[in-house]
């Protein structure tokens, strides 16, 4: 008897159990549409700016 042919067929093993909510690629995350850099940058320093701010305050 041929052991190795009977049961059920194995999963691939490199495919996930699901896809994420928010994949690359997806509706909600699609490919080129980060934020650029120097946004991030000056948001940071508005942020920065304002902790100062609040700070100086009291």
């Amino acid at each position: 008897m041929d052991y190795s042919k009977s049961g059920g067929a194995r999963p691939d093993k490199n495919n996930p159990r699901h896809s994420e909510h928010n994949a690359k690629g997806s509706a909600k995350n699609p490919y080129g549409k980060g934020a650029a850099k120097d946004d991030l940058i000056a948001r940071m320093k508005a942020a920065a700016e304002a902790r100062k701010d609040a700070a100086k305050k009291p």
